[in-house]
C-alpha cells in the first residue's frame, strides 16, 4: 500500500482525488488535508497544520495541491516553497506547478497551449514560471472573469469549450491548470478531442505524488501520462 498526501486548498473539486484513486488501483490510497481558502493558505504555519494530519494519516509523500499557491512566488520561491514543505512533513514533497513542468518532460513535450480561468496577470505569471521549468508557451486562454467557484461547477462541456479555445496548432499539449477544475471524469474526452496530451492539475498532482514515491501506475483513463514508460534519461 502507498498512501499519497495531498494539501488541498478549500474544497472545490476535492472529489477529483477519490476519483483519480479508484481509477490506480486497491494499493493506493489518497489523504487530503485542507489548508482552507484566503491569501494565506499557502503560508507555513497553515501548511504546517495539514501536514501533521497527513503525517498522521501514513502518507510516505506530500504535495501541495494548488497551482497558483506555488507559481505565484515565481520558480525561487516555488522551490523555497516546496523545501519548507518537505522540512515540515519529513517526507518528499513537491507542488502541482512543479508538476505540470515534470509532467511535461515525462510525456515528451515542449511546446504547450493554456487554458485557465486565472485573471490576465495571474495568467502571466503561470507563463513565466513554465517558460522557468523549459517550456514554450503557445498561447494562453481564458474565458474572461470566472470565479473559483464557477469554474468548480463546470461539467465536461465547458471544461473541454476552455481546451478547445486554448489549443494552437503548434501546441505538443493543453495544460488547465486550475485546480478548482473537475477533470479526472475527463480526461478521455478531453484528450480524444484534441487528439494531443492535457495536463490537468488533479491528475498532475497526484502522478507527482506518485513520481516522488518512486510509484508507477498504468491507468489509461487519466490520460496519456498514465500510460507512458518513463523516458530514458540521457
Amino acid at each position: 500500500m502507498t498512501a499519497l498526501g495531498f494539501l488541498h486548498p478549500g474544497h472545490l473539486a476535492e472529489d477529483d482525488y477519490p476519483r483519480i484513486e479508484q481509477l490506480l488501483g486497491s494499493d493506493i490510497r489518497v489523504e487530503l488535508s485542507h489548508t482552507g481558502p484566503g491569501g494565506d493558505a499557502d503560508s507555513a504555519a497553515r501548511l504546517a497544520e495539514g501536514v501533521e494530519e497527513l503525517r498522521l494519516s501514513g502518507a510516505e509523500t506530500v504535495v501541495w495541491a494548488s497551482a497558483r499557491g506555488s507559481f505565484a512566488h515565481g520558480w525561487e520561491g516555488a522551490q523555497e516553497q516546496v523545501r519548507t514543505l518537505a522540512r515540515l512533513a519529513g517526507m518528499p514533497a513537491s507542488a502541482t506547478s512543479f508538476a505540470f513542468v515534470h509532467a511535461a518532460r515525462e510525456i515528451g513535450v515542449r511546446r504547450i497551449a493554456v487554458g485557465t480561468t486565472y485573471p490576465d496577470d495571474v495568467a502571466a505569471l503561470l507563463a513565466d514560471f513554465l517558460r522557468a521549468g523549459g517550456l514554450e508557451v503557445t498561447g494562453a486562454r481564458s474565458p474572461g472573469a470566472v470565479t473559483a467557484a464557477e469554474a468548480g461547477g463546470w461539467g465536461e462541456e465547458e471544461v473541454l469549450a476552455l481546451a478547445r479555445a486554448a489549443d494552437t496548432a503548434d501546441a505538443e499539449a493543453v495544460l488547465l491548470p486550475d485546480s478548482a477544475l473537475r477533470t479526472a471524469a475527463h480526461l478521455g474526452a478531453l484528450e480524444k478531442a484534441l487528439s494531443k496530451p492535457v495536463l490537468t492539475a488533479s491528475q498532475v498532482t497526484v502522478w507527482e505524488a506518485l513520481r516522488l514515491a518512486d510509484r508507477r501506475v498504468n491507468a489509461p483513463l487519466l490520460g496519456r501520462l498514465f500510460t507512458r514508460e518513463p523516458l530514458v534519461q540521457v
